[in-house]
C-alpha cells in the first residue's frame, strides 16, 4: 500500500530563511527516484537543486516558478510504494533497490527510510547514495507532453482521476499540467525538448525562463557562448529582433507600438520577476524591480558595509611592464596557463602575510578585531545573474598554477550557475579585477565582514619615466580599500606599496620563499 510522504524545504544553510522556486524538475504524476532532483530554487547566495529523499510517484506540488518558499514549507508529496509495475525495471533499481522494495543483505527495506544518501544542509541521511536518474511515465520514451496520464498511476493529492487539480487544495497552489503547459500557445523552450528536435545548448535556467515566458523558439536563436551555448545576451537580442519588428508595424497604424517595445525591451534586463507598474507609473513606463534572491541579498550587503564600516581607500599607479613579461615566460608551449589573475592573487598573499591585519575582521558583538590565520581570497565575477564572489580557499597556501586553475573552474561554475554554498562563503580578502570593464579605478564597497578589498584596473600603455627616461610602458592603477578601524593608513598604505613593487619587479616575491 502505497504510503504520502511530505517533503519540505530544508535547511539550505548559512541562515538562508526561504528560497525563490526557479523550475520544477519533476510533474504531478511523475515517477521519481531516491535523490532526484525534484525542484531548481534560488537563494541569496546561489542555485540549489534540491533532491527528494523518497522514491514514489509525485501526487502534488506546491508553488509556481518565481515564488519565494519559507524554510519548512511543504514543496511536494510523493506517494512511496505507488510504483507501476511495468517501471519497476526501469526504476532506482537498476542502480540499487526500488523504493518499497527489500534491500539486499539485511538492508532496511523502506529506502524511503533508511536514508537517500543524499546531504544537503538540513537534512542528509547516511545510506549510499543511488544513481540519480529521471523516470516519466511510460519509460523513457513516454507520451508526449500534454498526452493523458496512464490510468495505473496514482492520481495527486487533491484531484479527481481525471488530474484536474480540486478546487480549494490545502496549502497547495495551482499547478499547470504538462499537457497545458506544451499546447498550442505553450512553452517554446519545453518544444525545444521534444522528440525529434535538436539538441538546445542551454545551461541556466533563467534563460531557460525568459524563453518560455517570451514564447521564444530556443531552436531558433545562435548561442554566441563556447560551443555554441546559448547565453541570455543571446535571448535578450532575439526577443529585442522581434519586438522590433513588431513595433515597426504597428507604428505605421497608430504609432504606439515603438514605446511599448522599448518598454519590453528594458524589461529583459530584470534578473527577476517584475512588477507590473500601475496608475500613473503604467504611463511613464516606470519599471520596478524586486529586490530579492541575490539582487536583494547584494543590496543588503552593501548597505550594511556602508553603514558598519568606516572605510577609507589610497591607490597608486604601477609600472605593470615586468609582470606582464613574467606571465609570458611562465606560460610555455606545454605547461599549464597562469592567469594575470593568479599573479596578482599571488602578490596578495603574499602582501597579508606581512601586513596580517588586512586578513581580519570586526566581531562588532565583542569589540574586537578578529585576525584570522588563513586567506580565503574572493574575487569579483561578472554572471548573467549578477555579480558574484567566488572564494578561494586556502589560497596562501597554493602556487601559481593552482591558483590560475582554480579561478578558471570557478569562474565557468558561476556562469552555469552552479557555484555551491561553501564556493560563495567565508572569504577573508577579496580581489576585485575591475580593469576588464576598461575603466582605470574604483572606490569599491568592502565586501562585509571583511577588513578590505584590493582593486586593480586596467593595465594601459601610457608614458612613463623608466631608468631616468620617458618611454612608454604598461601602466595599471591599484586601489585598496581598507576598514579604519583595523589598521591605520600607515599600514594600508605599506601593504599597497608593497603589492606594487612586487607588480614592477615580481623577482621581490623570490624574498620571501
Amino acid at each position: 500500500m502505497a504510503v504520502v510522504r511530505e517533503f519540505t524545504l530544508p535547511d539550505l544553510g548559512e541562515g538562508l530563511t526561504e528560497a525563490t522556486i526557479v523550475q520544477w524538475m519533476v510533474e504531478v504524476g511523475e515517477v521519481v527516484a531516491v535523490d532526484q532532483p525534484v525542484v531548481e530554487v534560488e537563494t541569496a547566495k546561489a542555485m540549489v537543486e534540491v533532491p527528494c529523499p523518497y522514491g514514489g510517484v509525485v501526487t502534488a506540488r506546491f508553488g509556481k516558478e518565481g515564488a519565494e518558499v519559507p524554510v519548512g514549507t511543504p514543496l511536494v508529496t510523493v506517494a512511496v510504494g505507488a510504483v507501476p509495475d511495468d517501471l519497476a525495471g526501469t526504476g532506482p533499481s537498476a542502480h540499487g533497490p526500488a523504493a518499497g522494495a527489500p534491500a539486499p543483505d539485511g538492508a532496511p527495506a523502506d529506502t524511503a527510510e533508511a536514508g537517500s544518501g543524499n546531504v544537503l544542509v538540513g537534512y542528509g541521511t547516511s545510506a549510499a547514495a543511488a544513481r540519480r536518474r529521471r523516470i516519466r511515465p511510460g519509460g523513457a520514451t513516454g507520451p508526449a507532453a500534454g498526452a493523458p496520464r496512464p490510468a495505473q498511476q496514482v492520481p495527486a493529492a487533491g484531484q479527481d482521476s481525471s488530474g484536474a487539480e480540486a478546487a480549494g487544495a490545502p496549502g497547495a497552489e495551482a499547478v499547470a499540467t504538462a499537457g497545458e503547459r506544451t499546447g498550442a500557445n505553450g512553452s517554446a523552450a519545453a518544444r525545444a525538448t521534444d522528440a525529434g528536435s535538436r539538441t538546445v545548448a542551454v545551461i541556466s535556467p533563467l534563460v531557460r525562463r525568459m524563453a518560455r515566458e517570451h514564447d521564444l523558439d530556443l531552436r531558433e536563436v545562435t548561442g554566441s557562448g563556447r560551443d555554441g551555448l546559448i547565453l541570455r545576451t543571446d535571448v535578450e537580442c532575439a526577443i529585442r529582433t522581434r519586438q522590433e519588428r513588431a513595433t515597426a508595424g504597428a507604428g505605421v497604424t497608430d504609432g504606439v507600438g515603438a514605446a511599448t517595445g522599448s518598454t519590453m525591451a528594458g524589461s529583459l534586463t530584470a534578473p527577476g520577476p517584475v512588477t507590473t507598474p500601475t496608475g500613473a507609473a503604467a504611463s511613464t513606463g516606470e519599471e520596478r524591480i524586486p529586490l530579492r534572491g541575490m539582487l536583494g541579498a547584494a543590496a543588503e550587503k552593501f548597505s550594511r558595509s556602508r553603514r558598519e564600516i568606516p572605510e577609507a581607500t589610497c591607490w597608486v599607479d604601477a609600472d605593470a611592464t615586468g609582470l606582464l613579461a613574467a606571465r609570458r615566460a611562465m606560460n610555455v608551449p606545454g605547461a599549464p596557463k597562469v592567469s594575470l589573475l593568479a599573479l596578482l592573487a599571488r602578490i596578495t598573499t603574499a602582501a597579508l602575510a606581512r601586513f596580517p591585519q588586512l586578513n581580519s575582521t570586526v566581531d562588532t558583538k565583542t569589540q574586537e578585531i578578529v585576525r584570522l590565520p588563513a586567506v580565503h581570497l574572493g574575487f569579483a565575477a561578472q554572471t548573467d545573474r549578477g555579480l558574484v564572489v567566488p572564494v578561494v580557499r586556502d589560497a596562501h597556501t597554493r602556487t601559481v598554477e593552482d591558483l590560475s586553475a582554480e579561478f578558471a573552474r570557478l569562474t565557468e561554475t558561476a556562469r552555469a550557475g552552479g557555484l555551491s554554498l561553501a564556493e560563495l562563503t567565508h572569504g577573508t580578502f577579496t580581489l576585485n579585477n575591475y580593469g576588464v570593464f576598461g575603466v582605470d579605478g574604483s572606490t569599491p564597497i568592502i565586501n562585509h565582514p571583511e577588513a578590505a578589498m584590493l582593486g586593480v584596473g586596467r593595465i594601459a600603455a601610457k608614458p612613463w619615466v623608466h631608468d631616468g627616461e620617458l618611454a612608454v610602458r604598461q601602466v595599471v592603477q591599484l586601489s585598496l580599500t581598507f576598514d579604519h578601524r583595523v589598521c591605520d593608513g600607515g599600514t594600508a598604505g605599506g601593504f599597497l606599496r608593497f603589492v606594487a613593487d612586487c607588480v614592477e619587479q615580481p623577482a621581490l616575491l623570490l624574498r620571501g620563499m
